[in-house]
């Protein structure tokens, strides 16, 4: 959930509980109020009824209520005594209503020429209550136009106040090292953000030197290291080419040149797997998959042939992908020569392309291969291989930078790598 968000429905949730508060302790008020005003209203009707009974004596004898509202029945004087005034909500019916009405009514004793009577007296509440929903109503939708209209001012000023913030973060999230020419930069008066730019601004730049040091610095090795090989294998070539050598000395600088060999294709290795890493390869287009299959399959066909491999390739869709077309190349390449050389004579390599996925299986050692290791760089499943095991690393490395997953199993006495493309 976005920041704004995030904003807007914790002050939602504090506006309700608070307007909820304040609405209980209004009602209760208002509630209170209304009694007291009734009250008053019944009291001074009591006492105007006590006053006209000493001049009208027919209103001791008024038994039910009517439309005056009152009723008296004489009482004991021990019962008078034990009366006190009391106010209670209350239905009964009024003169022309059908149905019950709410009520006040107020009960109490007086005395007239040494007798004691019991006078109630009731107020109708039928507005007060209409007033009642009123106030309810209106407390509502007093929540509701407060909540929208802080929704309506926030996506307005609070849009306004985090855009340079979203600005910065769009630039961060599309910097490239190695591409990108400009550091991320908002114009904006909020500290928090100006801070915010500048500690983001001084990473990036601590980043981008490390990086340039990195590459430097393997380009520099690269070089260093391979103009020395080359020296040396085009000299040892030279000495068993005069055919002076002992065969014993020939088969010495044999071995010699196939170390040298071994180390060159390490070297290239290393270089391609550090590129990967600092993403020094984003000549990203939509690439087939399908075609790149092909291609590699007919490149390594002698080498599939020498090792009496037969390879078969099935498709049940076309697979297209963004990404780098080389790095596409190298992780189709690698499998497929990866499930070549570590196969058996007269064994197979089984390609299959189905939606977002390529599976490359082949028959070899009737046991799996170690899963959590399989993929680390130097990983060999058998010591006296002379491969430099860096080749499913650096398939890992590319699925990794393009978000793709690779996974290896053993199935049915058939080793197999899956590609899986998102």
């Amino acid at each position: 959930m976005k920041l704004l968000n995030q904003s807007l429905k914790y002050l939602s949730i504090s506006i309700l509980l608070i307007v909820s508060f304040w609405s209980v302790i209004f009602y209760v008020n208002m509630i209170d109020e209304i009694h007291d005003s009734i009250d008053d209203g019944l009291d001074n009707y009591k006492l105007l009824i006590v006053q006209k009974a000493d001049t009208d004596s027919t209103l001791l004898s008024k038994r039910y209520f009517d439309e005056s509202n009152y009723a008296i029945r004489e009482i004991s004087q021990s019962a008078a005594i034990r009366v006190k005034d009391t106010y209670v909500d209350t239905l009964m019916y009024m003169p022309d209503e059908d149905d019950l009405e709410p009520v006040r009514m107020l009960t109490t004793a007086f005395e007239n020429n040494g007798h004691y009577y019991e006078l109630k007296v009731i107020n109708s509440m039928v507005e007060e209550d209409d007033l009642i929903e009123d106030l309810f109503w209106a407390v509502f939708w007093l929540y509701i136009i407060l909540v929208v209209s802080i929704i309506l001012i926030n996506n307005v000023v609070l849009r306004r106040l985090w855009k340079p913030f979203y600005n910065l973060l769009d630039q961060v999230k599309h910097f490239r090292l190695g591409q990108s020419r400009n550091l991320p930069a908002v114009t904006t008066k909020t500290r928090e953000f100006n801070d915010l730019q500048q500690a983001v601004n001084t990473l990036l730049q601590h980043s981008l030197e490390t990086f340039e040091q990195q590459r430097q610095f393997i380009e520099n090795a690269s070089h260093e290291l391979q103009t020395p090989l080359a020296v040396a294998t085009n000299k040892l070539e030279l000495l068993l080419e005069k055919g002076t050598l002992e065969n014993e000395q020939a088969e010495n600088i044999s071995q010699v040149l196939q170390m040298i060999e071994r180390l060159v294709r390490l070297n290239r290795s290393l270089l391609l797997l550090a590129k990967i890493e600092n993403r020094q390869f984003f000549d990203n287009r939509t690439v087939s998959v399908n075609e790149i299959i092909h291609q590699s399959v007919e490149d390594l066909e002698d080498f599939s042939a020498f090792k009496n491999v037969k390879i078969t390739v099935s498709e049940t869709t076309t697979i297209e992908v963004f990404a780098d077309v080389a790095l596409i190349g190298i992780i189709i390449s690698n499998l497929i020569k990866n499930a070549i050389f570590h196969n058996v004579p007269d064994g197979q390599v089984f390609i299959s392309v189905d939606a977002n996925k390529i599976r490359i299986c082949n028959t070899g050692k009737n046991e799996p291969l170690n899963a959590e290791k399989v993929f680390n760089r130097f990983f060999k499943s058998d010591a006296e291989q002379t491969g430099t095991g860096l080749g499913l690393a650096i398939v890992k490395a590319i699925c990794k930078l393009y978000d793709f997953s690779v996974h290896y199993s053993f199935e049915g006495g058939l080793h197999c790598f899956e590609v899986r493309f998102k």
